[in-house]
């Protein structure tokens, strides 16, 4: 093959295969989006964003105050009370419509754009993300005009002014979980996107003049946290949604308790991938490597502890050090690269730091020997045996490339361990038993259970948890609920 050359040591490699960034115009400086037009802070603060994969500045983007905070409140509350308010919901529809429409047409740039702020692969970028993204605007587009039969009264009505902040991790993604069921039901947004990747919500709100939404809809406010922290005490916000650290939402939760305002929390997670000795292993590798290693691990449900069962520990084990293996670390642009760069220096200290604490708390280390580019922030896929429930890499959230085996002998056994820990979010049963499948999912804690598959989300769908990965649900006929009261 062309692409490909035999090498007699290695095995197969490949070729480079680069992503073209001429589809992608970035902007020396960005302003905020507020009323429809991108406009100047009040402060005239701006800060870069760099690309994690060769740490070089991408643009420079606007700081938010409390000022302009003020300002895009005002303008939201303007369009709710106005224009938007007042839509009926056929009419809503055809907007959203027109983002889905646009975002599939401009989804290559949008793909490219995402993997140079955020360094995950243009491959997970190309086919999850960004169709993802336009799948949620098509299908609460469906709900705007059938909001009477969604079960939440015979006349539910929208909240208002909806506050939103979401993370890193996929930042065009969650901001279309957090745009499209608000703006379905009839509410107008101001998103405050992540400090490290505010440059697909940029990108958005041009989406958001092309479709012609009226201006103060959605109004999209970059920076700092003080800028979220800002957006979460205003007064004039009914409905506060929040994607991000454990640590974050419990701040938030103190900041709006007695206010009246209404809050969803999507947090962290540590979530149990168990195998069972009578699962189909090989697709169980796929499912473990897809668990932990998509998105770099980047994932608030990444299935970052694996329980598996005693009798075939060593197999599982040996399967999945050499499908890792295959792994190919590098260029976020590179079609082939299956494992990208780390999304800041700041979250790389977190992975390394919780890493070496798994190493000195005696759990056996096994990463994959690869080469690791220059500049950049990145961390090998990584593997510990031997690990304890005590251990910081089975109890705490790493949010990095890093897989913690525990091992179980009865079903019992690995429900207890699978449930020992403070977060709910999701988990995965690996068995050919559809009686234990149904039996697992009863008794384990947790929001989200895959059974013999991983990571798999549709707009239909309800996703979120309980206990400290937060509560309410996005995604679905329910992710509508937060947004409506009747």
């Amino acid at each position: 093959m062309a692409d490909q050359v035999l090498d007699a040591g290695r095995g197969w490699d490949y070729a480079p295969a680069p992503e073209s960034t001429d589809i992608v115009s970035i902007a020396p400086s960005y302003d905020l989006f507020i009323g429809g037009e991108f406009v100047p802070p009040a402060g005239g603060g701006h800060f870069a964003t760099l690309n994690p994969a060769t740490e070089q500045p991408l643009a420079e983007v606007a700081q938010a105050t409390d000022q302009d905070v003020d300002r895009a409140v005002a303008v939201a509350r303007d369009a709710y009370q106005g224009a938007w308010g007042a839509m009926p919901g056929r009419e809503r529809a055809k907007y959203l419509y027109r983002v889905a429409r646009v975002l599939q047409e401009r989804s290559r740039e949008f793909a490219v754009l995402e993997s140079l702020d955020n360094g995950k692969p243009i491959r997970e970028s190309r086919d999850v993300d960004i169709p993802l993204a336009a799948a949620h605007f098509f299908y609460y587009a469906g709900w705007a005009d059938k909001l009477e039969h969604a079960g939440f009264g015979a006349r539910p009505r929208p909240l208002g002014v909806a506050g939103q902040v979401i993370p890193w991790n996929f930042p065009l993604l969650m901001a279309a979980w957090k745009l499209a069921p608000a703006l379905a039901a009839g509410n107008t947004c101001v998103l405050k996107p992540a400090e490290t990747t505010p440059l697909t919500a940029l990108l958005l709100a041009e989406v958001i003049q092309q479709a012609g939404l009226p201006p103060g809809t959605v109004n999209i406010l970059t920076g700092d946290g003080a800028a979220g922290q800002a957006l979460v005490a205003h007064p004039g916000v009914d409905k506060i949604a929040f994607t991000g650290s454990t640590e974050v939402g419990k701040e938030i939760q103190r900041a709006v308790a007695g206010t009246g305002t209404k809050l969803t929390l999507e947090l962290g997670g540590k979530a149990a991938n168990v195998v069972f000795d009578d699962a189909p292993l090989d697709q169980a590798v796929e499912g473990i490597v897809n668990g932990i290693f998509f998105n770099q691990g980047h994932v608030c449900c990444a299935g970052s502890r694996l329980l598996v069962q005693e009798s075939v520990a060593d197999t599982v084990l040996d399967r999945l050090k050499r499908r890792l293996g295959t792994l190919r670390l590098g260029d976020p642009l590179d079609k082939n690269t299956d494992i990208g760069a780390i999304n800041s220096r700041q979250q790389l200290d977190k992975i390394t730091e919780l890493s070496a604490a798994g190493e000195q708390e005696g759990a056996q280390r096994w990463s994959l020997a690869c080469p690791i580019p220059e500049r950049g922030y990145w961390f090998p896929p990584t593997v510990f045996s031997g690990v304890s429930q005590a251990h910081r890499i089975a109890q705490e959230e790493i949010f990095g490339p890093v897989l913690s085996v525990l091992t179980f002998r009865t079903p019992e056994e690995a429900v207890a361990k699978a449930n020992n820990t403070p977060y709910g979010l999701s988990a995965g049963v690996w068995t050919e038993k559809g009686s234990r499948i149904f039996w697992m999912a009863q008794r384990l804690r947790a929001g989200v259970v895959w059974a013999n598959t991983y990571n798999r989300f549709d707009p239909a769908s309800p996703f979120g948890g309980y206990r400290e990965s937060g509560f309410g649900r996005e995604g679905g006929r329910h992710g509508l609920a937060p947004y409506l009261k009747g």
